[in-house]
């Protein structure tokens, strides 16, 4: 049950994004819905190979290479999914940011989210 709420947040979250940033357009809710879930799929399997395999240059840039992993995981949900399109690396960088703001400020609301 935790993880459909977490879903549901995650696309509202996407909803509330795509309404600030004209480069990125979500079709309808049930979009917001499979983009959120498609970002947890790729973030929890694609991700973590990605992170382990370009170590070297993320540590060279000091982490910034992660933004690069996260287009790059936003830019192919975009590829996936019909009803979700972004226009550009730009719009998938400020998506990536206003994404983890929006999420982090909607689990806010969440009681039963343990806080370390």
């Amino acid at each position: 049950m935790n993880l459909i709420v977490k879903i549901l947040i995650s696309a509202l979250a996407v909803m509330v994004t795509q309404f600030i940033l004209p480069g990125v357009h979500v079709e309808n809710f049930m979009t917001g819905i499979w983009v959120a879930a498609l970002l947890g799929l790729f973030n929890a399997t694609i991700k973590p190979v990605l992170v382990i395999l370009t170590l070297p240059i993320t540590i060279v840039t000091l982490g910034l290479f992660l933004l690069v992993i996260n287009v790059f995981i936003i830019m192919l949900a975009a590829g996936f999914l019909e009803g979700f399109t972004v226009d550009g690396y730009l719009w998938a960088i400020l998506f990536s940011f206003l994404l983890s703001f929006v999420t982090s400020i909607f689990n806010s609301f969440d009681k039963n989210e343990k806080r370390y």
